[in-house]
């Protein structure tokens, strides 16, 4: 009577019951994407029919749909195979790459990678309805790698995004502040609109890389349309000038408002250190005259019959 009730006892629980091992959930993995590609053609065609009807990417042709939506999907498998996602990240790096700049927006990219987890589950719920203790520990299995993939598609479209904006940033700035050449040994930095810490720090570099590369002698540094200076920009300006100093330009200074003069004055700046002229016109005068323009067309006119 014990031994049959011990052997009662030690019976194993049926498949259903029992907790997944890493090789059951791995061969369940495998099953899926043997499942997926089998079924390529149909589920890739239905994914693209449901990114048309919700309306996503619209700023693409069907074609060019129907071409990343290949892409997408065989990545996507191939995550599911091998579990590695560095292979999608670098596809999806490239994607968002090519589809941001046409105006492409987060939530598409979000929204048609769900679209895809969706036709895949679905197409699970059909193949495994009659076994619906398999189709849990599918989904179990699936789930997990399904939601690991949507996340790295999701941050690198995002990580993607803010690199592209912070180069247009940077590209906008530069055209904010250019540096110019107008003559020999000679340039003028024109200065609009407000300035914070960045900016100036932004405009300190490439003041420098212009005085380096045009091996300039004097720069004409003019903050007419600068309508206020805090503290910290008006010591980073005398920053700038010492930097220049070193690089073996003169900076000249226009353009100083009432304002910002005596602003200037009552924070207390080193006016010392720098060289400072009325207006633009008077400081590229004055930027000549240190070039030595003006004496040799003195020299020139003292020569003329």
């Amino acid at each position: 009577m014990d031994e049959r009730k011990t052997s009662r006892s030690t019976k194993p629980a049926p498949p259903s019951l029992r907790e997944e091992s890493p090789e059951s959930t791995a061969g369940l993995l495998r099953e899926l994407v043997a499942h997926l590609r089998e079924n390529r053609t149909q589920l890739r065609e239905e994914w693209v029919r449901r990114i048309t009807e919700s309306k996503l990417l619209t700023a693409m042709t069907r074609e060019e749909i129907f071409a990343e939506a290949t892409s997408v999907y065989d990545n996507y498998v191939a995550v599911l195979e091998s579990g590695s996602v560095e292979a999608l990240q670098a596809y999806a790096r490239d994607l968002s790459e090519r589809i941001i700049p046409r105006g492409v927006e987060t939530h598409e990219v979000v929204g048609i990678v769900l679209l895809l987890r969706d036709v895949l589950a679905r197409s699970l719920f059909k193949k495994y309805q009659s076994d619906f203790g398999l189709l849990n520990r599918v989904l179990d299995a699936y789930e997990p790698a399904a939601n690991r993939i949507a996340n790295t598609v999701a941050v690198s479209f995002v990580q993607e995004r803010e690199r592209i904006i912070r180069q247009q940033q940077e590209a906008i700035r530069e055209l904010s502040t250019p540096v110019l050449q107008v003559r020999e040994r000679l340039l003028i930095l024109p200065i609009i609109g407000v300035i914070d810490p960045q900016r100036a720090r932004q405009v300190t570099e490439q003041l420098l890389r212009g005085i380096r590369a045009n091996r300039a002698k004097v720069v004409v540094i003019d903050i007419t349309g600068v309508p206020a200076v805090d503290s910290t920009v008006a010591n980073h300006l005398v920053q700038t000038v010492d930097a220049s100093r070193l690089m073996g330009a003169t900076v000249i200074v226009t353009g100083l408002s009432s304002e910002i003069a005596q602003t200037l004055v009552t924070i207390g700046v080193d006016l010392s250190k720098m060289k400072t002229v009325g207006d633009l016109q008077g400081g590229i005068e004055e930027a000549e005259r240190l070039l030595g323009y003006k004496v040799m067309m003195e020299q020139t006119a003292d020569k003329l019959p």
